[in-house]
């Protein structure tokens, strides 16, 4: 049997080879659109973002959990919306004070997106209109808080609380003493921050998003008028020292006098009770003189001692070496000697 003699085509090409060759293109083409079709039937959806599936346009469901989601290929589309804290970083922007005080205010804002359907409907999914409508709102709310109060208020709510210094005057009962006692108290007022948060509400939850916090990174005067801000302030400063001075001098005096009428109290008292124990003293004294005159033995008996201390006192040396005692005859010491057994004895003549 004869072979088939092969074919070939105006290029000289074999028939066979060519229909081969277009096998192999279709299988390659119908291996690569079967991969595209698998590839694009399956959303991969992440811890940190939502998934929208839309087909035509319209959404049909949100993928709010991590892992695969199917979708139908070349019908339904897939857009992606952040899950996470997300900062805004809020330009600086000029506000006036109640005193017409002008301040340059830069801040920020921590928001995250908690309805990603409502967000798509009212936002496009797009961050950059969020951080638009954010941008409105806080500079609203900043403006109408800043405008009602004073510059003073601003400067003060900036930290959410205020210390004071107090010098108070307090009784010390048991030492009967007053003391000076410097108290610290911490007086909490309410922050800007949540002054700011406070006038936003809740109106911010009609585009599916909700901001967490309004933080103040630096408040600051424009350079035009700081100096002279600057000056009124160490001026105010100066005056309410100049106040605390003079009261903290008004209440020295006050404790001053109080602590001198005490104590020329307490003088008055201590002297009144030492004239009293002296006279306690005298009058026992006479009770005891009283009492040694009522008896004629004792009386003989203290004037005996008397005259012999008189005697002793009188015969002390007064440097001269002489210790003669010359008495006379009706002297009470003389007579103390002479009942005592002494004669009185005269100097004799040697001649």
């Amino acid at each position: 049997m004869m072979p088939e003699a092969e074919r070939f085509d105006s290029n000289g090409n074999p028939v066979r080879d060519k229909k081969k060759k277009r096998k192999i293109w279709l299988w390659v083409l119908l291996a690569l659109l079967l991969f595209i079709v698998f590839d694009t039937s399956f959303v991969v959806c992440k811890e940190n973002e939502f998934k929208l599936i839309r087909r035509f346009g319209r959404v049909e469901r949100t993928v709010t959990q991590a892992g695969l989601a199917f979708k139908i290929p070349f019908i339904e589309s897939v857009d992606t919306i952040p899950r996470e804290i997300m900062l805004y970083d809020i330009p600086p922007s000029d506000v006036i004070t109640s005193d017409k005080k002008s301040m340059i205010i830069d801040s920020y804002v921590l928001w995250e997106v908690t309805d990603p359907l409502l967000f798509a409907q009212t936002l496009s999914c797009s961050v950059a209109n969020a951080e638009n409508r954010i941008d409105i709102l806080v500079y609203n709310a900043m403006k109408n808080k800043i405008s009602g109060m004073t510059q003073d208020e601003v400067i003060r709510s900036r930290d959410g609380k205020m210390t004071i210094s107090d010098v108070v005057a307090e009784e010390d009962v048991v030492n009967n003493d007053i003391v000076l006692e410097e108290k610290t108290k911490v007086v909490q007022i309410k922050s800007l921050t949540e002054e700011i948060m406070d006038h936003i509400g809740t109106v911010y939850e009609q585009y599916g998003i909700k901001i967490l916090t309004v933080e103040v990174k630096k408040l600051d005067l424009p350079d035009d008028n700081k100096q002279a801000v600057y000056t009124r302030m160490i001026s105010e400063r100066e005056n309410i020292a100049a106040q605390y001075t003079a009261e903290g001098a008004s209440q020295a005096q006050m404790i001053k006098n109080t602590t001198d009428k005490e104590v020329s109290i307490m003088l008055s008292k201590a002297k009144a009770d030492a004239e009293t124990i002296r006279a306690e003293g005298e009058a026992e004294y006479m009770h005891i003189l009283s009492e040694a005159y009522a008896d004629q033995n004792k009386s003989d008996f203290y004037t005996f001692v008397r005259s012999l201390d008189a005697a002793k006192e009188s015969m002390k040396s007064d440097g001269s070496g002489q210790k003669t005692l010359i008495l006379p005859s009706d002297s009470p010491i003389a007579e103390v000697f002479t009942q005592s057994g002494f004669e009185e004895v005269a100097p004799s003549n040697p001649e």
